[in-house]
């Protein structure tokens, strides 16, 4: 338990140091994005910029997934992890914008364009890709907010609305106050949807965004790979996010041990699930010894500069959790599972630059990573960290919810 008691949530209208500390962040990211993108090098931006938009929007796909997942197997024990899970969904609207900017740059970003690609040019031409990832997009992040929506009605209801959309929302529903039973069914129905287009959309988006860069290569696990990996990241994210509010004092948040005991053994399996997905490619493609497959393997693994990336992957993102996360104390130390999220995340974020940069850097001789992507990274950091804070801001409540509180 926290060492502090649960103070009552207020709504402050004043912009907090975390706002000034996000918009400085997005300011960096966005002037370095822009100065590569009129620079000599523009690839090098967009390149960025595809990686941290495929990263930072799985972190909120993952972590609404976990209050879904946690709603439909009726789990008590995650209450204040699921309340705090939806916040994430503030990013989508900002994730779907990004989304929307990569045709500005599909130029750098689509190496198969003007290629023969051997029968695959109906599914890989870009009036059909764009198209079919923006409905997929729009189908997630609907189902999502649609989720949240009515978790929201819950919430206000029992703990009261200080900020102004949460005042907003509480109006509405005083002027025509919901059925709870109608609206808990529609939460079920809701939760297992976004579980299913999420498992679906995160499929296509990791064949269309990923694994097409490379054209002749394919896998047919890379799908389940995808949705797995932004799982593993968003239940990082969200373990993060928790630690760091627990141990902030005066915010009124706060979990008992073995709440994070428990959410630490998901993080643990699903860094497992995600490390055997990766082995199940790797063996298979090993084993059979088709050239065209072994060439993408090779390229990652056993050529410099991305063997030394790809071995720090296997470290960072399996072999370091795995040995830590063996001991049960650990999972109950909020700064520890916070360094371990955090070192998993930069993991995952070079995972992504792994898949990608060999494609875009074909004859590097050196590893190609430099304050560019580091400041553009630190650009999507401060959205999505922004995006969570703003949600926090307008329903305060979700913080002033004590351990004990289930859902």
């Amino acid at each position: 338990m926290s060492n502090h008691s649960p103070a009552p949530a207020t709504y402050n209208k004043r912009p907090t140091a975390t706002a000034y500390l996000c918009t400085l962040m997005v300011g960096v990211g966005a002037a370095t994005f822009i100065l590569q993108a009129v620079g000599t090098h523009p690839e090098r931006a967009w390149q960025a910029y595809l990686i941290n938009f495929l990263l930072f929007s799985a972190i909120a796909h993952g972590a609404v997934l976990f209050s879904t997942l946690m709603h439909t197997v009726h789990a008590r024990w995650s209450g204040p992890l699921s309340d705090l899970a939806e916040a994430f969904t503030a990013f989508f609207p900002i994730s779907f914008v990004l989304f929307l900017m990569l045709f500005l740059g599909h130029g750098y970003l689509f190496p198969w364009q003007g290629q023969d690609l051997h029968g695959k040019e109906p599914w890989l031409n870009l009036p059909f890709l764009f198209s079919r990832n923006a409905l997929g997009l729009l189908t997630l992040y609907g189902l999502g907010l649609a989720y949240l929506y009515h978790a929201l009605w819950f919430k206000i209801s029992a703990r009261g609305a200080s900020g102004p959309l949460a005042r907003y929302l509480q109006r509405r529903w005083q002027r025509r106050p919901p059925d709870s039973g109608r609206y808990r069914q529609r939460m079920n129905v809701l939760s297992i949807l976004y579980m299913l287009a999420f498992s679906i959309v995160l499929s296509v988006l990791g064949f269309d965004l990923v694994m097409s860069m490379d054209p002749h290569w394919f896998s047919t696990l890379f799908g389940a790979y995808s949705f797995v990996k932004a799982i593993y990241v968003g239940f990082g994210a969200l373990i993060f996010l928790a630690a760091l509010l627990h141990l902030s004092p005066g915010n009124g948040f706060s979990l008992r041990p073995a709440q994070f005991h428990d959410i630490g053994k998901l993080f643990f399996a699903f860094g497992l699930v995600w490390a055997d997905f990766f082995y199940a490619q790797l063996v298979v493609i090993w084993y059979g010894n088709i050239p065209e497959e072994t060439a993408y393997v090779i390229e990652r693994i056993m050529v410099a500069p991305w063997q030394g990336l790809a071995w720090t992957v296997f470290g960072v993102c399996f072999v370091a959790p795995f040995l830590i996360l063996l001991n049960k104390k650990i999972k109950m130390v909020p700064a520890a599972m916070a360094v371990l999220c955090a070192v998993v995340i930069v993991g995952m974020w070079l995972e992504h630059f792994l898949l990608l940069g060999p494609i875009y850097h074909a004859h590097a001789g050196a590893l190609p990573l430099g304050w560019t992507e580091l400041l553009i990274a630190l650009g999507f950091l401060g959205l999505l960290a922004g995006a969570v804070a703003a949600y926090l801001g307008q329903f305060p409540e979700v913080l002033a919810v004590r351990a004990e509180e289930g859902r």
